[in-house]
């Protein structure tokens, strides 16, 4: 352990010694002004600006290259005009590229796509001038929509759904894009003087063939276009009074569902009827309601085979609590999440059977000081587990230029029944967080939770604490989370219970000017350090990631080799994969190759190879994935995993796993797709099926046929389950 810490030492002086070169810059005393001219022409929303309007309006092109290089000249060149009207914001844009529709990179045409795998262009509205909050609206030159809420740049929804338009239009010398973007879709106060209004915005374009990233106005490379204390100023809006602002969205389903247990079938078809409301009250105030929720379109979770000590994070994937979950405790984290949404609707853990959720109610307010959020759901009693409510509370209180401190409270009721002959049981959280931004480099946040389970009157603490320092030359941070035996989140998640994690490190972040094919090169190392929470003097694991060589190449492609010497203390029952592990100290080390090919090109390749010691025997692991997509409206991928476990456990076992992932995507435009998975995996002899067509008829209202089929032949009792679903959806604004 002693080269270990020399080697640590020697990191931290290093970065100590380049400090001096930091290319960051702080935000602009005055910052940028641009404007939006009213117009009283109808605008079509047709991706071509043709209205005379447009022509009017005054031209932003002035913006800043971050990515391959910071600052300096650039190739694409990005034109952007601002109009509106009583009901809309409206953006037009031109993105130049010398090549034209033979020059655009789109990989597929699904909502909500991956930014850096395509041409794109977004928006950022912070619209209450809160410095620490904004709203993202992207599209690629085929109309792809992407939107997002973004918390302090630090934590984003990805999957936050707003109503709103964009069209686009290719030419031979680049492509137009023009959205309207409904006021009513962007909540904000209107000042005593209704032409004051400002705004804070900002705009982003990737042109993907040379991976130049441009912004507007400057910020530096090491943040985000989010960072929004880097904003400039829009002008010019005189916006109409809010209104009632009221989303509804019934939905009508029918389920049929064929189970086949141990040469038993049961068979069952289902109607329901419900939907959501959203209410803005007012611009900082958001009431949600549902009933009888469904998520029966939602993306299925794929199987993973954990050779690891630790919990496997799920991620949610319901609508419903995607958005706004920013707001929560512990939402950027996955090691310690006091609330996780995916406790709410499931027979008992994250796999398991879902279970009627009969309704609830979200509540978020956001000012410039403050934020309040407040959930409530109730789930229906099934055959494996009785009926329950969740209810969560949180505050947060900011601070300064982009402080804030926070609590939240969880509780869970789990009603008595008679039928599960199980009595009445309840647990609870209370957490306190924060976040420090004393230079636009430095971030410190924190987080302390304690749970009492009434059940057995336990008490039981976790928390975490971090400091990262980013710039554009190098990156250092420090995490510590720990985690006591009793700390029972019964609306939570915890990747580890009884431990305490220290995770130290950083990378270099080098440029090379004169290497033009190098984007950047990032070799660094991290530590981890693992001890008991109830006998820190009782240590459980560690290892080091060394990762000498990081490079990302200018063309997107990238590769990685990284060594990993690993200590081990396995004092109790550990068998991943069945594979028992005697309890004893073991030391081995890892080596892994990772690469993939410029993904945004119409096949591209990706692999990860792993091999080395494993406790007492070998481990070799092997992840290739390939992905061809002639045009956007048509992909294919496929994605494989191998382990093969050589001589290990107490019985000296070998142990051979594949895991097999097709799937296939079709769109004839961006609001009629079809898409299919098959993924088999040997361990259990599980495959499954799930086949998904979607079409959006109109803005957010939706129509979805969906089939999934599980097959699971490697238990005692073989499974197969069969399921038929059309979902008719319908949005309505107010």
């Amino acid at each position: 352990m002693k080269k270990v810490l020399v080697f640590l030492t020697f990191i931290i002086h290093a970065y100590y010694l380049i400090a001096q070169e930091v290319e960051n810059f702080p935000p602009p005393t005055k910052p940028p002004e641009i404007r939006a001219i009213r117009t009283s022409e109808d605008i079509k929303v047709d991706g071509e600006l043709m209205e005379d309007s447009w022509q009017k309006a005054p031209v932003t092109h002035d913006f800043y290259r971050v990515e391959p290089r910071q600052g300096g000249t650039y190739r694409y060149q990005t034109q952007v005009r601002l109009l509106y009207d009583e009901k809309n914001l409206y953006v037009g844009v031109f993105c130049t590229d010398s090549l034209g529709k033979k020059g655009v990179r789109v990989q597929d045409l699904r909502r909500d796509f991956s930014w850096g795998e395509n041409d794109a262009f977004g928006i950022q509205l912070d619209p209450q001038n809160l410095k620490q909050y904004c709203v993202s609206f992207q599209t690629t030159p085929y109309g792809n929509q992407r939107d997002m809420q973004n918390f302090n740049d630090n934590n984003t929804d990805s999957n936050w759904n707003a109503l709103w338009t964009v069209r686009t239009h290719q030419t031979d010398s680049g492509y137009f894009a023009e959205f309207a973007i409904p006021f009513k879709s962007i909540r904000y106060e209107r000042p005593e003087i209704a032409d004051s209004v400002t705004w804070g915005i900002t705009f982003t374009r990737l042109a993907r063939r040379e991976y130049e990233q441009t912004v507007f106005p400057a910020i530096p490379q090491s943040f985000s276009p989010y960072r929004m204390t880097y904003a400039a100023q829009l002008k010019g809006l005189t916006v109409p009074e809010p209104s009632a602002n009221v989303r509804i969205e019934p939905y009508f389903l029918y389920q049929y569902e064929d189970t086949e247990i141990n040469g038993e079938t049961i068979s069952d078809d289902n109607v329901k009827l419900g939907g959501d409301i959203k209410w803005a009250i007012n611009p900082r105030s958001v009431l949600d309601l549902t009933f009888n929720t469904d998520f029966a379109q939602a993306d299925v979770d794929q199987a993973v085979n954990n050779l690891e000590r630790f919990n496997v994070y799920f991620p949610e994937k319901r609508q419903f609590f995607l958005e706004n979950s920013g707001i929560w405790a512990g939402a950027a984290d996955r090691s310690v999440i006091p609330f996780f949404s995916r406790t709410i609707g499931l027979q008992g853990n994250f796999n398991a059977e879902p279970a009627r959720i009969d309704g609830g109610a979200r509540y978020t307010m956001r000012n410039d000081d403050r934020s309040t959020a407040g959930l409530y759901m109730h789930q229906a009693q099934t055959a494996n587990s009785p009926a329950a409510s969740f209810a969560v509370g949180r505050y947060i209180q900011n601070y300064g230029k982009e402080n804030n401190v926070g609590i939240m409270f969880t509780h869970r009721l789990d009603e008595a029944s008679e039928e599960l002959g199980v009595t009445q049981s309840n647990n609870t959280t209370l957490t306190v967080d924060g976040l420090i931004r004393p230079k636009s480099e430095l971030t410190f946040s924190y987080l302390l939770s304690g749970s009492r389970d009434n059940s057995n009157d336990t008490l039981g603490l976790a928390g975490k604490l971090f400091a990262g320092y980013n710039t554009n030359k190098f990156y250092l941070g420090w995490l510590t989370n720990f985690v006591t035996e009793d700390y029972n989140p019964d609306m939570g998640f915890v990747f580890q219970k009884n431990v305490i994690w220290h995770n130290p490190g950083g990378y270099f972040i080098w440029r090379p000017k004169s290497i033009p094919w190098i984007r950047r090169f990032d070799p660094g190392a991290f530590f981890n350090y693992y001890q008991d929470a109830s006998d820190p003097t009782n240590f459980q694991q560690a290892s080091i990631y060394l990762f000498p060589i990081y490079v990302y190449f200018t063309d997107g492609s990238f590769f990685e080799y990284a060594i990993y010497p690993t200590w081990q203390n396995i004092n109790f029952d550990f068998a991943p994969l069945g594979i028992a592990i005697a309890q004893d100290e073991y030391y081995y080390t890892r080596h892994q190759i990772n690469y993939n090919s410029d993904q945004s090109r119409k096949f591209s390749v990706s692999g990860k190879l792993g091999w080395g010691g494993f406790y007492n025997g070998k481990r070799l692991t092997a992840n290739t994935g390939l992905r061809y997509a002639p045009i956007p409206h048509v992909a294919f991928t496929a994605d494989y995993e191998y382990n093969n476990l050589d001589n290990l456990g107490v019985l000296l076992e070998d142990l051979d796993t594949h895991l097999a992932t097709f799937g296939a995507r079709f769109a004839l435009n961006p609001r009629l797709q079809l898409s299919a998975f098959y993924q088999y995996n040997s361990f259990d002899e599980q495959g499954r099926w799930n086949v998904r067509g979607s079409w959006e008829y109109r803005p957010l209202s939706f129509i979805y046929l969906v089939f999934n089929d599980t097959q699971i032949n490697g238990l005692e009792r073989p499974f197969e389950q069969q399921q038929l679903i059309g979902k008719v959806t319908f949005l309505k604004q107010f």
